[in-house]
């Protein structure tokens, strides 16, 4: 049989679709160029999922549901909600001890990531989710502190008559989820969408139990000559409690298990988040548009680590932080002419701001002891950049921007002994990033582009909390700094679908590792130069009744050189495959339609190669292929319309690891992912 290149392949099957259809179906993305564009016409890597596609036959609890679909991500679940998802982009992001980092997470136009580079995705809102745009590649770095890539949800827009939803689920390990929805619209361009979720599980492992309230809001309002939009949101979690990470003598004789010191200690978080920011967009004089954005919050988080944190220099086994947060944005667009081809440039200025009050003490136990940390730590970023796109033609343009970006941390110790000296000090990264890229559109529904630019990382202050020895924050840490470059194919295909494929090539140095990782008190090294070399494809198309999606990536990340790390210090040979990211992934779906009682049939398939635990490659998580399938009705009555699902995930019942903590030093790497488990859920609908 002959085998033909990918872009041969894409432009042969392209060539078979009637061109109005393909036109009807343009996939309207903002991410990257921040102004509505066709997905074609756009020189990155980037998907839209649909909302419907986020929520159908799905419990609606984190984004590990519904991301698989996006080549490029890796959406590791945890099954720990004290340390939240695992997000990682082309590998950056993998080695987050918790929560997101070198990944830009926004949600209406409001960042989910602090200055520093730490983000969540806890408070996320799938329920009201119009959709999410994932963006990889040299563009991200427009959005100034995130190499790895941009994840940003939009949520629906309240509209018409008034409407109520309540949806729950209900499942294996004691998971329930209810959730309560609100949204209509008025005649004079008032909107709202409110609502609030109670989620609760007893946990899949031991000492693994977890309750969340979260609570958004959005309302929209037109105001003369533009229109402002208010996001609320809000978040707590208590006492969720943490059954670390598992050796792997553990994880093979019991998966379910906690670790003993877990136990001894009582390991757990609890978090409280509030949040408001508000957007207004107006139009101006030649089709020029001026945005402006403003947000503030607080989060207060207290965690117990295993350890009692009260020998030497420890700063404590217990965290306390408390932390307010806030910013403001303001952009300009406007369209031009450049030799009769029209010419679009865009330039905005942002600031945010991080003022956090961090304490540490011994752990008790379980109990609060005595004093062992207390500074004030406070980063705040000031950026401005410009971005432009020209149509040279009607089938090339060339776009590109340029960022300036300057992140400053400051931390003042109050905690100051005869044997804990001022560890107070300042330290400020300053970068400028270029990106630049060209599209070729074939046709109406294919098209090529190639980009490139650079990108960079700062620590995070949880990256920066520890040094090696002594005490105080780590201000010897420097920023990762990346070069990039990518090359891509896309295409439109008959029934709705579309088809992409992406080669990327990132060079890396100064690349940030975890150097010591010791009962959840990590601290971290520069090291050597890192290449992370890729393949992305992904496609999606409805055959009759029945709707396929794929996606695959293949990802070659490594030490370019070797390094000294860990403890007792050991060499890192060159050519290690970078910690916690997979050589491949793979996924696939399948639904059927069957239009009997509103009935639909899925299957679903998700593969997932080894998974190094260390920078020396020392073991690895095993490679896994995970099944699920599922069902789902819906009927309407009238004004009331009811949805009910079903499914079951891990079919097989496999005995895999969900993520893996890196470097841990006590070789508590592997965090169980559940055996065969299942959910069941409901919808009901009434518009008034």
């Amino acid at each position: 049989m002959n085998s033909y290149p990918a872009p041969v392949l894409v432009a042969a099957f392209a060539a078979a679709v009637p061109p109005a259809a393909a036109q009807e179906r343009e996939t309207i993305v903002v991410t990257a160029t921040r102004e509505a564009r066709d997905a074609l016409d756009i020189p990155a890597s980037i998907d839209s999922v649909p909302g419907d596609v986020l929520r159908e036959d799905q419990p609606r609890v984190n984004l590990s549901e519904a991301l698989g679909i996006v080549p490029g991500i890796v959406v590791a679940n945890r099954q720990n909600y004290a340390q939240d998802l695992q997000v990682s982009s082309r590998g950056f992001g993998a080695r987050a001890s918790f929560g997101t980092r070198g990944i830009r997470i926004i949600v209406d136009g409001i960042p989910a990531t602090m200055p520093d580079g730490q983000g969540q995705t806890a408070s996320i809102d799938l329920d009201s989710a119009d959709r999410i745009e994932v963006l990889r590649g040299p563009y991200s770095a427009m959005y100034g502190n995130s190499s790895g890539g941009v994840i940003q949800v939009f949520t629906a827009e309240g509209e018409g008559t008034p409407k109520l939803d309540f949806a729950a689920a209900a499942g294996s390990f004691g998971m329930r989820r209810e959730g309560l929805q609100f949204s209509g619209g008025l005649d004079d361009g008032f909107t709202y969408r409110a609502d609030g979720a109670h989620f609760t599980t007893d946990g899949y492992r031991e000492h693994s139990a977890a309750t969340r309230d979260t609570g958004n809001a959005k309302f929209g309002l037109d105001l003369g000559s533009g229109r402002m939009t208010i996001v609320l949101n809000s978040l707590h979690q208590g006492d969720t409690q943490d059954p670390l990470g598992l050796t792997r003598a553990q994880f093979e004789s019991d998966p379910r298990q906690a670790d003993a010191s877990a136990l001894l200690f009582d390991t757990r978080k609890s978090i409280s988040q509030n949040q408001a920011g508000a957007v207004y967009e107006m139009g101006l004089a030649n089709d020029a548009t001026l945005t402006a954005s403003a947000y503030a919050g607080t989060r207060q988080l207290t965690q117990y680590l295993a350890m009692r944190g009260d020998t030497g220099l420890s700063a404590g086994g217990v965290v306390d932080l408390d932390r307010g947060y806030g910013g403001a944005g303001l952009r300009w667009s406007r369209p031009f002419t450049l030799l009769a081809r029209r010419l679009w440039i865009s330039a905005g200025l942002e600031y945010d701001r991080q003022d956090e009050t961090r304490k540490g003490y011994v752990n008790n136990f379980g109990k609060e002891g005595a004093l062992r940390r207390d500074e004030d730590d406070i980063v705040d970023d000031r950026d401005a950049y410009v971005q432009a796109e020209w149509k040279l033609s009607d089938r090339w343009s060339v776009s590109g921007g340029l960022r300036y970006s300057h992140v400053h941390f400051d931390s003042k110790d109050h905690f100051i002994t005869s044997t804990n000296p001022d560890d107070s000090g300042t330290v400020t990264y300053v970068r400028t990033l270029p990106t630049a890229g060209v599209t070729y559109r074939a046709c109406d529904r294919l098209s090529f582009y190639t980009n490139a630019g650079q990108g960079y990382e700062t620590p995070t202050f949880a990256e920066l909390a520890y040094r090696p020895e002594g005490t105080g924050l780590n201000f010897g840490l420097k920023p990762s700094r990346s070069t990039q470059v990518e090359g891509g194919v896309k295409a439109t295909l008959p029934h709705d679908g579309s088809l992409q494929a992406a080669v990327f090539h990132i060079a890396t140095s100064d690349e940030i590792v975890v150097g010591t990782n010791v009962n959840g008190r990590a601290d971290y090294k520069n090291a050597s130069r890192t290449s992370r070399t890729g393949l992305e494809l992904s496609a999606h198309e409805t055959f009759g009744a029945v709707d396929l999606r794929a996606a695959a990536t293949v990802l070659d990340a490594h030490f370019r050189d070797s390094f000294t790390s860990g403890t007792p210090p050991h060499v890192v040979p060159s050519g290690s495959q970078l910690p916690g990211v997979p050589r491949e992934t793979f996924y696939s779906q399948a639904i059927w339609r069957t239009g009997w009682l509103g009935m639909h049939l899925g299957a679903e398939v998700r593969y997932t190669s080894r998974i190094p635990v260390d920078d020396g490659n020392s073991g690895f998580a095993p490679s896994a292929t995970v099944i699920g399938v599922r069902a789902g009705w819906d009927q309407a009555f009238g004004r009331l319309k009811l949805a009910e699902f079903i499914r079951a995930d891990n079919l097989t019942d496999r005995h895999y690891a969900g993520s893996v903590i890196i470097a841990d030093s006590n070789g508590r790497f592997f965090e169980s992912a559940p055996g065969r488990n299942y959910v069941v859920g409901m919808t009901v609908s009434y518009t008034f």
